[in-house]
């Protein structure tokens, strides 16, 4: 799926630049340990980047496109949910923001769930 496709490499980008902000512009402005959180955040967001562009390829080669798509899509939301909480975080140290991640940790959880069940019954 051509979305998909372009939403992974907006996030591998957002996620390499995200992660050079924090590294120079945020290093002695946030405390350690929302440095540390940021960085997590990063990881996290450039993992799923190149899920998303796993599963848009995928989509385009193998049966079981549904499973492919849905994945693809719980990832995005664990992206903006999970990271973008923790960017939001460890700029304004709103604590009651660590709530949200937890659900952004969900979707990708359901994600790679989604893709175990595709390749299950493809291969």
């Amino acid at each position: 799926m051509k979305i998909l496709l372009i939403i992974g490499a907006i996030n591998a980008f957002l996620s390499v630049a995200l992660g050079a902000f924090g590294a120079h512009a945020l290093e002695g402005r946030v405390e350690a340990k929302y440095l540390a959180t940021w960085n997590t955040a990063v990881q996290y967001q450039m993992f799923h980047a190149t899920a998303i562009l796993i599963t848009g390829v995928l989509i385009g080669t193998l049966p079981a496109s549904g499973l492919f798509g849905t994945a693809g899509w719980l990832f995005v939301g664990g992206i903006i949910f999970f990271s973008g909480s923790l960017y939001v975080l460890s700029l304004t140290g709103i604590s009651v923001l660590g709530a949200i991640t937890p659900i952004g940790g969900l979707l990708f959880l359901g994600g790679w769930v989604c893709l175990i069940i595709a390749f299950a019954k493809v291969l």
